[in-house]
């Protein structure tokens, strides 16, 4: 039996791996970190957000704990406002590549959309340092367990979970984004918010 469990979770991380590595962009550029918005930019972008959104905000770059009912908690205090959640971890090297996309991406929706952020299965020293590289406006939810992965059927990482106003899931997207217009369209598509406006 144990062994056929261990043969199973390896044919998972396999396939993960395979997921990942297929779905990374060939080619993301001499620098990524040279897409991150400047902090004027993103003073301007955030100035007079609605309260919820401000409370987020607050928190950006920041990872706090509590795995799937910090997920749950945050989700409620953001009701009325569409919420895209990604899935990430430092030793993903997708994310690596997905990171500045975000970073852009939850600037131009700022006033909008809420962003956050669900650290899987990482070791947080590595973790800070991956944020102090690509800082974004939003917290991460410590998923050290994979509750909230498991929870919501994710292949791998890089996944993105896109919640309505009501709360409720409204689509997931396994792997990596390869460009701010795709992330915009599933936004525009799922969450009914149109292109952002800068």
């Amino acid at each position: 039996m144990r062994r056929a469990l261990f043969a199973l979770g390896l044919v998972a991380l396999i396939v993960v791996l395979v997921i990942g590595l297929r779905s990374a962009p060939r080619d993301s550029g001499p620098d990524v970190r040279s897409a991150a918005p400047s902090r004027a930019e993103i003073a301007r972008a955030f100035a007079d957000s609605p309260a919820p959104l401000t409370r987020l905000h607050r928190s950006a770059n920041r990872i706090v704990p509590g795995a799937r009912k910090e997920l749950a908690r945050t989700l409620r205090g953001l009701r009325g406002y569409p919420v895209v959640v990604n899935l990430w971890g430092s030793w993903c090297a997708p994310c690596r590549a997905e990171f500045p996309i975000f970073q852009r991406t939850a600037v131009a929706f700022a006033k909008r959309v809420a962003f956050l952020g669900v650290l899987i299965q990482d070791k947080r020293p590595r973790a800070e340092r991956f944020l102090r590289e690509f800082p974004v406006t939003y917290p991460s939810i410590d998923d050290e367990h994979r509750d909230v992965s498991n929870e919501l059927r994710a292949v791998g990482v890089p996944s993105t979970a896109f919640y309505d106003v009501r709360g409720k899931l409204a689509f997931l997207h396994q792997g990596v984004y390869r460009s701010r217009g795709d992330l915009e369209r599933d936004i525009s598509r799922y969450l009914g918010v149109h292109q952002a406006l800068a």
